[in-house]
């Protein structure tokens, strides 16, 4: 093995199914065709299984059989197909990325400022031709506009002339050749009638041309920054090492990748979480936006759960670990946003298609054009300036970034608002569906569940029940603890599996569990649930007092009734089907205005529904916890799961929205119908300016200095179309920090 291969080598890691997986990061990646051209030339070598490329972080992720194909040889079929790869490294192709941007923005700088001088010279002879400029003045002219356009078109046409230069070494066409053979032909046409002492020279048009696509470029680079720094934000909150505490009691920082399951860290005051995992002693407060999407800071406490990206306040805790390095919840959010960003939807791969036809065609129309002219009998001259037109006009630059334009924005504006996608086309889907199906448990009511009244802290019981329930992981104990703000554990406390715990103190009994459990009469029990139906009951008692009933019930999300009444405002028809008891699910569907419910439903129950629903031609928006409505929403049109409802990776869910609240669903459909709309108008932009363009340029009506002005005026419309979905109905409250997705009402 060559030392070649054995750096590239070091940068495999292994995949899935006995695959091997390698992360690029390719220079000279400039629009949707240099995409297509990466991942078709990768496929054709033997044993890749994927290879998909990020056009907004200029990542490439392989997926390959190791004994067919090496490393080595996937790189050097890049460098075959005029692409420059390294090793992904996200701090240095943020580097890559900034000094890309600022040659962008010198480039600009350079041909705006040329730009203008050689149009005020242009404008002279223009309107002198008209008057009585003399022929050596028009020539001094014409030679000042090339002495400034010659060194100007060489410095500010660099990022299309390497881009160019390397898709022709590969013997191939991509977008920037087209651009870089009109600009040079328009410039060596114009010397050449320079020093023929003609009256028309295009130093103006080649300049502009480049200037306004500079202005094209600069902003879509800008625009693929913006979105590229929320998975920035998501990786800066991942912790490389963890405090590990040894069996011996001592303390030693060891990388993340040496933490297992069960293990023991100390989290100080201060820190990030480096793991996933529960509270096992300490008290502090936690800014959980990861999972509730609030930044305010949550009081934790033994028993309770806690999530690597999340910050610690100023307590101490003990951690043992749940989930470590490439398994957290954290891990499993960027891989969702990694998914999402290189999957590839049905319009994207329709405009795909549509670029690799467009640049033979382009080619195609000029030069069949100049011919036209010259069988017409036009002089070469003339022809060829129409011919440059045409190159010019019909550069498919807007055909290019209709889609890729509108995705970006809309995927940057759903993860502010509190969506990962986790499917290529999951914005299509959901634009389309009119239909929406509830699982009651975890979906529309929080996972947690709390006391259904306020509770007396003076009441001896109450007190010292939560400090019991410390002593338990059971949810209805740990909801107890919550509400009495217990921390202090009584002792010698004994389990009695299935019913509860007991202890002593000061020489009485003390029970915390099942009523029957804790000797409630059934009379007692039929009365409590009468007055808070579909409740859960926990009972205390202590000695021969009476026994004391708290009611449990899952809230509702704090926004649930008022999302429910903006979809149904939307004409889309609303279920809930949930395993719940009928009592709970009735009273949820009353609360929310949802007329239609069932209970009691099982997941076989849930696929049967779904099944009868898409024989009517509904078009069905699942909404579950990812558990045991896995198959419903796997067989949904559409599908959404809280990520706190289950572990990311157990989620059959098309996305997946953060927080304690309902609205990232009501913002997901809206945005999505927002964003289709901009894709297809973004399309008929692109066929419509050259239905109109290309006749119009064929027939000589249009100079290259029009020709410029149109192709840019196209791509920039197709990117403001799609700039637009920040702008719409208000939009949504944005964080400060990645996670800080908690969305608020946007209102048209």
């Amino acid at each position: 093995m060559t030392a070649h291969q054995r750096d590239w080598q070091a940068f495999v890691t292994p995949g899935k199914d006995g695959a091997v997986h390698m992360d690029l990061a390719v220079d000279g990646i400039t629009c949707a065709a240099c995409m297509g051209e990466i991942e078709r030339g990768l496929k054709r070598l033997p044993g890749i299984r994927t290879a998909r490329v990020n056009l907004t972080s200029q990542r490439l992720a392989v997926d390959w059989v190791e004994d067919e194909t090496g490393a080595d040889e996937i790189v050097a079929e890049l460098t075959r197909l005029g692409y420059t790869a390294h090793p992904f490294d996200p701090a240095s192709q943020k580097q890559r990325q900034d000094n890309t941007g600022k040659q962008l923005l010198r480039c600009l700088a350079v041909a705006g400022f040329a730009g203008m001088n050689i149009m005020l010279l242009s404008v002279s002879v223009w309107s002198g031709n008209a008057t009585d400029i003399t022929p050596e003045t028009r020539d001094f002219f014409h030679w000042l506009s090339a002495l400034i356009a010659l060194p100007t078109v060489a410095y500010s046409g660099r990022p299309f002339v390497s881009s160019a230069v390397r898709a022709l070494t590969a013997g191939r066409l991509n977008m920037d050749v087209p651009i870089v053979i009109g600009v040079f032909l328009a410039v060596a046409l114009s010397v050449v009638q320079t020093i023929q002492h003609q009256h028309h020279a295009y130093f103006e048009s080649a300049v502009m041309l480049l200037f306004f696509l500079l202005v094209g470029r600069y902003l879509d680079h800008n625009m693929k920054g913006r979105t590229r720094s929320f998975a920035e934000n998501i990786a800066a909150l991942k912790a490389e090492v963890a405090a590990r505490i040894n069996t011996d009691g001592s303390v030693r920082e060891v990388p993340l990748s040496k933490i297992n399951a069960g293990d023991l860290v100390l989290v100080s005051g201060g820190e990030r979480v480096p793991v996933d995992g529960v509270v096992q002693t300490g008290t502090s407060e936690i800014d959980q936006s990861l999972v509730t999407g609030e930044s305010v800071l949550v009081p934790v406490t033994a028993g309770q759960r806690v999530y690597a990206g999340t910050l610690n306040g100023a307590g101490a805790l003990q951690v043992r670990v749940e989930a470590a390095s490439g398994a957290t919840l954290l891990d499993e959010v960027n891989r969702l946003l990694e998914a999402a960003s290189q999957a590839k939807s049905k319009y994207v791969r329709i405009a795909d298609r549509a670029a690799r036809l467009y640049a033979p065609l382009v080619h195609g129309a000029a030069a069949l054009t100049f011919l036209g002219w010259l069988l017409a009998g036009l002089e070469w001259q003339p022809a060829l300036v129409i011919s440059i037109s045409v190159l010019i006009i019909t550069c498919p630059c807007a055909l290019g970034l209709a889609v890729p334009a509108v995705q970006v924005v809309a995927s940057g504006q759903l993860f502010r608002r509190g969506v990962l996608l986790n499917s290529g086309d999951a914005i299509e889907r959901l634009a389309e569906i009119d239909t929406i199906l509830f699982d009651k448990t975890g979906t529309l009511t929080l996972a947690e569940p709390d006391l259904s009244s306020n509770i007396d802290l003076e009441d001896e019981d109450v007190v010292l029940g939560g400090r019991l329930a410390l002593a338990s992981r059971h949810p209805l104990s740990m909801a107890l603890v919550r509400a009495t703000g217990a921390l202090a554990p009584l002792p010698e406390v004994t389990e009695v599996s299935g019913a509860g715990l007991e202890t002593t103190v000061d020489g009485e009994r003390l029970r915390l569990g099942s009523p029957l459990f804790c000797g409630a009469s059934m009379d007692q029990i039929d009365r409590t649930l009468a007055e808070t139906p579909g409740a859960s009951l926990l009972a205390i008692r202590l000695g021969d007092r009476p026994v004391r009933l708290l009611a449990f019930r899952q809230r509702l999300r704090p926004d649930a009734k008022e999302v429910i009444e903006d979809l149904t405002a939307m004409d889309l028809a609303l279920e809930i089907l949930s395993g719940d008891t009928q009592p709970a699910v009735e009273d949820c569907a009353k609360s929310l205005g949802i007329s239609v419910w069932r209970s009691g439903m099982k997941p076989a129950q849930k696929i049967a529904r779904l099944e009868e629903l898409q024989r009517q031609g509904r078009k069905v928006l699942m909404v579950g916890d990812g558990l045991n409505d896995a198959p419903a929403l796997a067989g949904a049109h559409v599908s959404l799961s809280p990520v706190s409802a289950v572990h990311l990776s157990q989620a059959a869910a098309d996305a997946v929205f953060l927080g304690d609240r309902l609205r990232p669903v009501a913002d997901a459909l809206s945005l999505s119908k927002r964003a289709r709309a901009a894709i297809e108008q973004n399309l008929w932009i692109s066929a419509l300016y050259n239905v109109i363009a290309v006749p119009v340029a064929v027939a000589g009506f249009v100079t290259p200095l029009m020709a410029a002005v149109a192709m840019s005026a196209s791509s920039l419309a197709v990117t403001v179309n799609a700039l637009k979905l920040r702008w719409g109905e208000g939009g949504a409250k944005t964080a400060e920090i990645a996670f800080n997705a908690a969305p608020q009402k946007a209102r048209g």
